[in-house]
């Protein structure tokens, strides 16, 4: 009946509710762990030679937070359409591209290896490809919805070689 199938959906919407701020948590989470490591990006940034087409400093937050906003909910889009059950690998995969991402920040800004950071940039790069097939086979808009994130690892992935290899003696 659909009365059934609407009281049903009114019912469910404070767990969707909390379910959409959780994976927005998780995804802010992960976003806070970088910032930590990146209090000092800032001047550490400005005193690299960068590529004449590195974007300025300031442009890094309001992307990343757009992105994690994005990632928050695609993925609770995959959760809401099957569950942690049934979606586990695609959301295991996400919550391991999210800990890569996480340290990307350590090793590049924090513990400053050039080499290692831009090796697991790319595997980054892998991971985020693989949650965008995962999540677009259950559900194509949370798929679609991880397009720009990797669009913009792809452009880091770039830039974080271009630094390396133009500071070896701070990124050594």
């Amino acid at each position: 009946m659909w009365w059934s199938s609407r009281a049903r959906r009114v019912t469910d919407m404070p767990k969707q509710f909390a379910g959409l701020v959780g994976w927005l948590g998780v995804s802010f989470a992960a976003a806070a762990v970088g910032a930590f490591a990146s209090a000092n990006a800032g001047s550490f940034y400005q005193q690299l030679t960068r590529p004449a087409w590195a974007p300025p400093g300031w442009l890094f937050g309001p992307v990343w937070s757009t992105l994690y906003l994005m990632m928050g909910i695609a993925a609770w889009l995959v959760w809401r359409d099957r569950g942690f059950r049934r979606a586990g690998v695609a959301l295991g995969l996400f919550l391991v591209q999210l800990a890569a991402n996480a340290l990307w920040t350590w090793l590049f800004f924090v513990w400053r290896l050039g080499a290692l950071a831009f090796g697991e940039i790319a595997l980054l790069w892998v991971l985020i490809a693989c949650t965008i097939v995962a999540f677009w086979r259950i559900r194509p808009i949370a798929g679609a919805l991880l397009l720009p994130y990797l669009a913009w690892v792809t452009f880091a992935t770039g830039l974080s070689f271009a630094i390396w290899q133009r500071n070896p003696q701070l990124l050594g």
